[in-house]
């Protein structure tokens, strides 16, 4: 048994005497001015309460409705607003930099960024105090296709402590970079390359999936470069695309989501990319735009916000990227007034920092709303994230306040 001290066997023996539920040290409950639930009903909830037991939500409602146990270890945050923790589908300061790089070939899907991951590291630390909670690591768009992602927790010593999913995704660079790729290469041969090496990795997934559903007796070779990418044709995790100008983002949609029916997220989706905005929702596809946030479109002769033109054009799975270190990561929020400045609405950018790209990336069943049975990760702000006067005071991951502002202040 479990040794207990002095203060928590009171406490036990308060709660058997009153009869009321067991609190265990891993129970919390959140006292908050105003709650973004951003559940599928996107209801907010004033002067309400969030139950934690173990590092899962165990409930949320409105004072008075919520059940607080005796004894029970209370964070007041009843004249703050408590939002979902932010999740960034662009990092690349959540491991090594440099290790991120390594494009010896224009594809080598098979670098695992999983082996540059750093726990802890101080980027990550002060992305807290900006209340951003996951990451999506990803290599660097230096070559088409740079390896797989890592989904990350941003607090965390070891590496368990901090993987969410491995493979978190894809990374594929479609132009606007790898053209600089050693002697340098255009757009005809990175599409012609990208289709290569899928119809390589497909052939390899069918071969195996034949196997696996004793459609044949032949056992195919193991290949350690390509068995972890299997779960791209099973919709395991997303291929995250660097794409950015119209004609790529179209050939993105039309290479990636048509032919070979990998789920495809549209990354910076800048420039005049949302052109192809009716193709987008006619495939029910996710984009995760930033961090350039306008466009001067010279054949219209006018400034246009990105995300306001993707809203515009009824793209609904629209959220936000910093591509840290390019953006620092605790300015994701502001990513997303800024987006608002030039033309986005201000509850969808909440949306676009919170469950849209958990949507997106597919860890929605765990991240991206405040929700019974998901993970307690979420920020306590003195007003709307959207307003770049409101501070993240406190942030929460797995229910543990893992920055507090009020101690020490990151910037």
């Amino acid at each position: 048994m479990r040794r207990l001290s002095m203060r928590s066997l009171a406490a036990l023996l308060l709660v058997v005497g009153l009869g009321v539920a067991k609190v265990s040290g891993d129970e919390v409950a959140v006292r908050c001015g105003k709650i973004l639930t951003m559940n599928g009903d996107d209801q907010i909830i004033d002067n309400g309460w969030i139950l934690i037991r173990d590092g899962k939500i165990t409930a949320v409602g409105k004072q008075g409705e919520v059940k607080v146990p005796e004894g029970i270890t209370v964070l007041d945050g009843s004249h703050l607003w408590a939002v979902p923790g932010f999740i960034e589908g662009h990092n690349h300061v959540g491991g090594s930099l440099w290790d991120l790089n390594d494009g010896v070939f224009l594809t080598n899907p098979d670098l695992r960024s999983l082996d540059a991951v750093a726990p802890g590291n101080d980027n990550m630390k002060t992305a807290l105090a900006g209340g951003v909670t996951t990451v999506l690591l990803i290599p660097g768009s230096g070559n088409n296709m740079s390896g797989t992602g890592t989904l990350l927790k941003g607090a965390g010593e070891t590496l368990e402590d901090v993987v969410v999913r491995y493979p978190g995704s894809l990374k594929i660079a479609q132009a606007g970079n790898p053209e600089r790729y050693w002697f340098g290469v255009r757009r005809a041969y990175m599409n012609y390359n990208t289709r290569q090496t899928l119809k390589k990795m497909r052939a390899y997934h069918d071969r195996w999936t034949a196997y696996e559903e004793k459609k044949t007796e032949v056992k195919p070779d193991y290949d350690p470069f390509l068995h972890d990418l299997r779960g791209l044709f099973r919709g395991e995790f997303p291929a995250s695309v660097h794409t950015q100008i119209y004609q790529v983002v179209m050939m993105t949609i039309l290479m990636l989501n048509d032919e070979f029916g990998i789920k495809a997220v549209l990354d910076h989706s800048t420039f005049d990319g949302y052109k192809n905005a009716r193709l987008i929702v006619e495939r029910d596809m996710s984009v995760i735009n930033g961090p350039r946030q306008v466009f001067l479109d010279s054949t219209r002769r006018r400034l246009n916000g990105c995300a306001a033109m993707w809203w515009g054009g009824g793209v609904r799975r629209l959220s936000i990227n910093t591509d840290s270190p390019v953006i620092p990561e605790e300015e994701l929020s502001f990513q997303a007034a800024m987006a608002c400045r030039y033309g986005w609405e201000p509850y969808a950018a909440l949306r676009g920092l919170t469950i849209e790209p958990a949507r997106a990336l597919g860890i929605d069943d765990r991240l991206g709303s405040l929700e019974p049975g998901k993970d307690a990760d979420l920020g306590l702000w003195t007003g709307d994230p959207i307003d770049p006067r409101s501070e993240c005071t406190k942030t929460l991951i797995d229910g543990k306040v893992v920055y507090d502002g009020s101690k020490k202040r990151r910037f």
